[in-house]
C-alpha cells in the first residue's frame, strides 16, 4: 500500500480536509427557505450543524410582519425547521448591537441628506463580523449562509462571484466582506436557481417551503422610513426650503427625510418641466430640485474601501464594472486610487442617473466581485 496515499484526507465539498462528521458548520438561519435549505442540505450531507439565529429587532408591528427578516415569527420558523432536521438551535440577542451599528447609522445617513442601505451594514458590522467571531467561538469549521453568491478559489484565498440566478445574486450586498471572512464562509446555494431551492424545501419536507421572501427592511416592515428616522431622531423631519439650482425659492417641504435622490412625484412644486430631486442639504436644510439632466452622474468618489482584487488599484486607473445600485446592471468605468488605501474614485463610461451619497458602488471584473466602497460624494456631468 502507498503509505503517504493512505494518509491523504479527502477534501470534503466545503473545502476541509476532514470528513463531514467531523466538520462543524455554524449556519445563520433567518427563519426563511434559504438558510433553511442550506440547514437541511448540509445535515443531509452528514455535517456536524448548528443553526444559530440572531434577534435583532422584535418590537411592535415588527413581529406580526411576514415580510420581515429578523421578526419574531421567523424566530420561530428557524426554530421548527431545526427540530425537523434534528440539529441543535440557538436564538442570539443582539438586538442593542444591531441598534447602535445599523439603525443608528441609518438614521445618521438619512438626516446628512445620503440614502443608506442598512442590509449591507447589517452583513458588514452584525452578520459577518459579530456572528462569525460566534462561530469560531463554537469551533465551527465555517459559517455558512443562505445567501445567493458564489465562493470559488483557494480556501485561504477565496474569490466571490455572483450567483448562477442572476436574477438573485447579492454580490452587491456583500460588497463589504473581507478576505479573511470570505476565507471562512460558505454559501451552498450560489450556484442554484430559486425554483430549485424551494423543490429542496419540499423535498426535505420543511414548514418553510412556500414562505414568501422577505421583502422590507426588517425595522421598516411597513416601509416608512421617515417615521422610524423620528422615533428615532425626533424632530429629524423639520420644514424648510424647496430651491432650484440658482437657489431660487419655490416652495416649502415638509422635512429632507421624505425624499429621495431622484424623486419626481410628491416634491410639493409643479407647473412648466418636470422637476427631480437633485440633491438634499440638511445643513440648509434645502432640498435642491432641477431638470432630469441634472441627476447625470459622471464622476463618483468612495470611502471605507473594502478591495479584493488581485492587483492594487492604479493611480493610472484600472477598467472595471460597477454597479451603483442593486437593481441597476453593472456598467464599464475607470477605478483610480485615492489618497489613502479607503478611498478611490471612478469615472463612468456613460452617466449614470440619480446617484446619491450614502449608496454603495460595488466593483466587477465580469462575474467576480472586486469590492466596493460607500459612495461619499458625487460630480454630475450636467453644466450648471
Amino acid at each position: 500500500m502507498d503509505t503517504d496515499q493512505s494518509n491523504t484526507q479527502t477534501i470534503n465539498s466545503l473545502g476541509i480536509a476532514k470528513s463531514p462528521a467531523d466538520t462543524r458548520v455554524v449556519v445563520a438561519m433567518s427563519g426563511g427557505v434559504d438558510s433553511s435549505v442550506v440547514a437541511a442540505l448540509l445535515k443531509d450531507q452528514d455535517y456536524d450543524v448548528v443553526g444559530i439565529t440572531l434577534q435583532l429587532y422584535d418590537h411592535g408591528i415588527a413581529v406580526q410582519k411576514k415580510g420581515a427578516c429578523c421578526a419574531g415569527q421567523d424566530i420561530h420558523d428557524a426554530r421548527r425547521v431545526s427540530e425537523a432536521i434534528n440539529i441543535p438551535h440557538y436564538v442570539l440577542d443582539y438586538e442593542s448591537r444591531f441598534k447602535d451599528s445599523v439603525m443608528e447609522d441609518f438614521a445618521d445617513s438619512y438626516i446628512r441628506g445620503e440614502t443608506p442601505i442598512p442590509c449591507v451594514r447589517c452583513n458588514q458590522e452584525v452578520k459577518f463580523k459579530d456572528l462569525l467571531e460566534t462561530a469560531r467561538d463554537l469551533n465551527a469549521d465555517v459559517l455558512a449562509t443562505g445567501h445567493y453568491v458564489q465562493r470559488e478559489g483557494a480556501a485561504d484565498d477565496a474569490h466571490m462571484h455572483k450567483a448562477v440566478d442572476a436574477a438573485k445574486d447579492q454580490s452587491y450586498f456583500l460588497f463589504a466582506t473581507t478576505q479573511e471572512q470570505l476565507n471562512y464562509l460558505r454559501f451552498p446555494l450560489g450556484g442554484m436557481v430559486k425554483d430549485d431551492v424551494r423543490i429542496l424545501a419540499e423535498k426535505y419536507g420543511l414548514s418553510v417551503a412556500d414562505k414568501p421572501d422577505s421583502q422590507d427592511i426588517c425595522f421598516v416592515p411597513s416601509g416608512g422610513y421617515a417615521d422610524v428616522i423620528e422615533r428615532l431622531r425626533p424632530g429629524a423631519g423639520e420644514p424648510g426650503d424647496i430651491v432650484d439650482l440658482k437657489g431660487k425659492v419655490l416652495g416649502q417641504h415638509r422635512g429632507i427625510i421624505y425624499y429621495t435622490i431622484g424623486q419626481r412625484r410628491g416634491i410639493g412644486v409643479g407647473g412648466g418641466d418636470p422637476l427631480y430631486v437633485i440633491r438634499l442639504d440638511p445643513v440648509k436644510k434645502q432640498i435642491i430640485v432641477g431638470p432630469k439632466e441634472a441627476l447625470e452622474i459622471s464622476e463618483v468618489h468612495i470611502k471605507e474601501l473594502n478591495w479584493l482584487g488581485d492587483q492594487k488599484i492604479s493611480k493610472d486607473g484600472m477598467n472595471i464594472q460597477v454597479k451603483v445600485r442593486s437593481t441597476r446592471p453593472a456598467e464599464s468605468a475607470t477605478l483610480y486610487a485615492g489618497k489613502t488605501n479607503e478611498t478611490a474614485y471612478f469615472i463612468l463610461d456613460n452617466p449614470e442617473y440619480g446617484v446619491s451619497a450614502g449608496q454603495a458602488a460595488v466593483f466587477y471584473d465580469n462575474e467576480r466581485l472586486l469590492g466596493g466602497g460607500w459612495i461619499e460624494r458625487t460630480i454630475s456631468s450636467f453644466d450648471l
